[in-house]
């Protein structure tokens, strides 16, 4: 209640404020369920992020306060004073975890349990992103352009030497919040698209390793074991968190691309959607462990046959989704 309420709060406010407390309810509400299982790690990862999230929401306190101080606007869309727009940009990416900021989110991640790290990956983040939109007219173009381009290359680098799929979703996640960062000033909707799409294809994600109890690679490579047809559909979503059409995550860098030429930016478009070629490579080796393979040589953990054949509705109709809405695409981008 308190994540949904803080996620409300801060997406619903006009004050500097409001926005910063329904920020603070959000990071309080989240640090019991990083650190309910009392392992070292979870905890360790409680820590983290933490610090991490009060550090940068202090940046942003300190970023409205500067701007109402010089402009007495505490206006959320009246962000005009330069130095706050760059401290601002700075909170927001700390809280996101964009290059150069990221280092916090691949670590928490892992030391988090699949149900808490759907949460970290997508209700988390969408509060920031909510704030990136409403003061995208102005931020720095080259500073966010920047930035996203580092994203989807470390995103990319990062994850192809990673056997805990935690991680590996993290370091997808960064990859992914480039994308929604590049086009950010100059068509908000499209950041927005894109971010729904991701929560949609992550959610499908998340909630299948849970069900089939994935954590790495090894174990990955028996899932079709538990529930075949749910590891034959897992490779279809991650093929379309991948970006490969005709499947769903196809839309959002169609549409980037097409919108990054036409702002006559083609060598950016080129660039991100050549280290977007990175990500498929670690998202088609999930895929082949995913279906395909057996593991190559003896693993410690015991394989199990048949344990779980009952698949809930919620993680089907996301999957379906996630793979099936290219046709859609028309409607889909005339309603946001």
């Amino acid at each position: 209640m308190s994540l949904l309420l803080g996620t409300t709060i801060t997406i619903s406010s006009n004050h500097w404020m409001m926005a910063w407390t329904g920020l603070e309810i959000n990071t309080l509400a989240i640090i019991p369920l990083i650190s309910k299982s009392h392992h070292p790690r979870a905890i360790e990862a409680a820590t983290k992020y933490f610090l991490t999230q009060a550090a940068a929401s202090a940046l942003l306190l300190f970023s409205s306060m500067t701007n109402a101080w010089f402009t007495g606007q505490w206006d959320i869309t009246q962000l005009t004073h330069p130095t706050s727009c760059l401290l601002l940009t700075t909170a927001v990416s700390i809280k996101l975890g964009l290059t150069p900021f990221h280092f916090w989110f691949p670590e928490v991640l892992q030391g988090s349990s699949m149900t808490t790290g759907l949460l970290l990956a997508t209700l988390m983040k969408f509060p920031p992103t909510a704030l990136l939109v409403l003061t995208s007219p102005s931020l720095n173009p080259t500073l966010l352009t920047t930035m996203a381009i580092a994203s989807a290359a470390l995103g990319g680098w990062m994850g192809l030497n990673q056997t805990q799929v935690r991680k590996i979703l993290a370091f997808s996640s960064i990859s992914h919040l480039g994308w929604m960062t590049i086009i950010l000033l100059y068509n908000p909707k499209l950041t927005l698209l894109t971010f729904y799409l991701y929560c949609l294809m992550t959610s499908a994600i998340f909630l299948a390793l849970n069900t089939t109890k994935i954590t790495n690679l090894a174990t990955m490579m028996t899932a079709w074991t538990k529930i075949p047809p749910l590891a034959a559909t897992l490779m279809l979503a991650l093929l379309s968190l991948a970006g490969l059409p005709p499947l769903t995550g196809f839309l959002p860098k169609w549409l980037i691309i097409q919108e990054l030429t036409k702002q006559e930016m083609t060598p950016v478009a080129t660039t991100i959607a050549l280290l977007s070629l990175l990500g498929l490579f670690f998202y088609l080796r999930l895929a082949y462990c995913a279906t395909i393979t057996l593991p190559p040589n003896s693993s410690n953990h015991m394989k199990q046959w048949q344990t779980n054949k009952s698949v809930r509705i919620p993680i089907t109709t996301l999957i379906s989704l996630s793979i099936l809405l290219l046709p859609l695409s028309p409607m889909i981008f005339a309603t946001t």
